[in-house]
C-alpha cells in the first residue's frame, strides 16, 4: 500500500530473533502509521476477536486483546504483536493462511511447531500458545503465539546504526548458541524418525 512503512520479513523474525538483554522486559513496537486504531470485532459468542489488517483477517481467542499492530510479513503472511490479556504479556501472533492446501507447507508447519516446543533456549525464540480454531472440525487457517522480541537480526544487519566490536560478538555468541541449541534438536529428531522408519520396515509384510 502507498505511503505506509515497510515491515520486516516475518520468517526472518521468527527465526532469527534476537532476545533482549533483560528477559522480564517488552518491547513496546512503534505502530505503523495509519494503523494506530485497528477496529476489532467480537465473534463465535465473544470467545474470538476479528482484526482486519492490510484486508487479512486475524481471528484468535478474545483474551488477545488491543492494541495488536503489525510487525512483519511475508510468504506465509503478516505477523502482529498484541497483548495477551490472561498473562499480561505482549506476543508476536503468525497467521499461516490456508495452511493445509499444500502437502509441502502444512510439513513444514508441523516441523516448526514440534521443534521450537521441544526448545527451551534464552537464544531461540519461543512458542506461547497455538491458538485453537473456533471450529475444530473444519478449519484451514493455524495461529501460533510466540515470545515478541525486541529486533531481530535481518533488522540488526540492515540498521545504520553503528555498531561496535562488542556488538558483533554478543551478537555473534548469541547466534551460535542458538543455532547450537537447534541442531541438537534437529538431531534427535532425526533419530526418532530413523527408529520409527526401522521399526516399520521390520514390521511382517
Amino acid at each position: 500500500m502507498d505511503g505506509e512503512a515497510p515491515l520486516p520479513d516475518a520468517d526472518t523474525v521468527m527465526s532469527d530473533a534476537v532476545p533482549p538483554p533483560d528477559p522480564h522486559h517488552q518491547q513496546q513496537h512503534a505502530p505503523v502509521p495509519g494503523m494506530e486504531n485497528i477496529p476489532a470485532t467480537l465473534s463465535h459468542g465473544g470467545r474470538f476477536i476479528q482484526y482486519n489488517i492490510f484486508g487479512n483477517i486475524f481471528e484468535v481467542t478474545a483474551k488477545y486483546k488491543p492494541p495488536i499492530m503489525p510487525i512483519g510479513k511475508g510468504a506465509y503472511g503478516i505477523v502482529c504483536s498484541a497483548l495477551n490479556s490472561e498473562t499480561n504479556e505482549h506476543v508476536a501472533l503468525k497467521k499461516i493462511a490456508n495452511a493445509f492446501d499444500n502437502k509441502i507447507d502444512a510439513k513444514r508447519t508441523l516441523r516448526e511447531i514440534k521443534l521450537l516446543r521441544h526448545m527451551d533456549h534464552e537464544n531461540v525464540v519461543a512458542i506461547r500458545d497455538i491458538i485453537p480454531p473456533p471450529q475444530r472440525t473444519a478449519f484451514n487457517d493455524v495461529y501460533i503465539a510466540y515470545e515478541l522480541m525486541d529486533t531481530d537480526l535481518h533488522q540488526i544487519i540492515r540498521s545504520n546504526q553503528a555498531l561496535s566490536e562488542e556488538h558483533y560478538k554478543n551478537t555473534s555468541q548469541l547466534y551460535m548458541e542458538g543455532k547450537a541449541k537447534q541442531k541438537t534438536v534437529a538431531q534427535h529428531d532425526n533419530t526418532l524418525s530413523q527408529l520409527l522408519q526401522q521399526i516399520e520396515e521390520m514390521k511382517p509384510k
